[in-house]
């Protein structure tokens, strides 16, 4: 099958089969390794009779390969457990039953996702506005003071760490001047001017971090674009300038950066723990925290394995959108 349609499905059968992959990884790491998942289930004062009936409930008593394919099929189709007095259905994907309050660990990552969300989304925006937008000046000033200028603060950016800079923005904005209140998470659908208004300072702390390493690669791939063949031509035949950069070497400089975003987008949704912890935000990734100290496996094993995910299908999107933004790229 070839064009745009085949290619899409063959980028979405790879896709299943790095997800399939990676929940085989994650199984082994996590309910193979040493440790026994039923004595971190029941708690450090259960005793044998509970021990048994955990293992019961949870399935551990079954071969190995038994136990995976029942938590394959849970992310496909759900499962039931068994509580004692009932039975508990988890619908899918189902991760299981955290450890700690016997929730679906969909339901608890699908209450902390929208907080991440809204985070990643944010910065992103802001991010990839600083970024691209500092790399080309600096590409188009080369050599000049604006270039050695916006040089030093990228570099600053990107040693800067990003509980500095939060914390910095947070006694400035907040505490001195007092522009800002302390941030804390308010839904979009609830009130979207406070939504953003308090979002603010957690978007700009990703996006002076994030936005140094796109800026030098988007001067970089600039000034590598400027240096072709055809950008030449379209200077000889007397193409204006504004056309030259705009149209043609900033969108050939743009598949770099559109794959940069789509690794960092992915793992923002579990690598922002430092801002959410810095800010208060009950995201992803204080939920990820919270359950590595408590050894509460289900949820981790569900947080890693929606984090591969989110990476994994950013990655593909990021080839479709290779095609849009340079024409020499065909979907093949």
């Amino acid at each position: 099958m070839t064009g745009t349609t085949g290619y899409l499905l063959r980028k979405l059968g790879g896709a299943l089969i790095v997800l399939f992959l990676l929940s085989v990884l994650v199984y082994l790491l996590f309910y193979v390794a040493p440790g026994d998942p039923a004595k971190l289930a029941c708690g450090p004062r259960c005793n044998a009779e509970q021990l048994r009936q955990v293992r019961d409930q949870l399935g551990l008593n079954e071969p190995l390969l038994t136990q995976y394919l029942h938590f394959l099929a849970g992310l496909v189709t759900g499962r039931d457990y068994s509580t004692g007095t009932g039975v508990l259905h988890c619908p899918a994907p189902c991760f299981g039953l955290s450890y700690q309050n016997d929730q679906p660990v969909t339901a608890l990552l699908s209450a902390r996702l929208p907080v991440t969300a809204s985070l990643a989304l944010g910065a992103m925006v802001l991010w990839l506005l600083l970024g691209v937008g500092t790399g080309l000046l600096s590409a188009l000033r080369r050599g000049g003071t604006t270039e050695r200028l916006l040089t030093v603060l990228t570099l600053t950016g990107t040693a800067t760490p990003v509980f500095i800079t939060g914390l910095l923005l947070l006694m400035l904005f907040c505490a001195t001047l007092q522009w800002l209140p302390f941030p804390s998470y308010v839904p979009l659908t609830e009130d979207p001017e406070q939504w953003a208004w308090n979002l603010l300072l957690p978007w700009t702390t990703l996006a002076l971090l994030e936005s140094a390493k796109y800026a030098r690669l988007t001067r970089s791939s600039i000034l590598e674009t400027l240096a072709e063949d055809h950008i030449r031509t379209f200077r000889a035949y007397g193409l204006a300038e504004r056309s030259v950069i705009g149209r043609h070497a900033l969108r050939g400089a743009l598949p770099p950066v559109i794959a940069l975003n789509a690794i960092d987008l992915g793992t923002m949704f579990g690598g922002a723990m430092l801002t959410e912890t810095l800010f208060g935000l009950p995201g992803l990734g204080q939920l990820l925290v919270h359950s590595v100290r408590t050894v509460d496996l289900p949820v981790v094993v569900g947080a890693v394995l929606g984090i591969g995910t989110a990476v994994v299908l950013a990655n593909a999107l990021a080839d479709v959108l290779y095609a849009l933004a340079d024409r020499r790229v065909t979907l093949t």
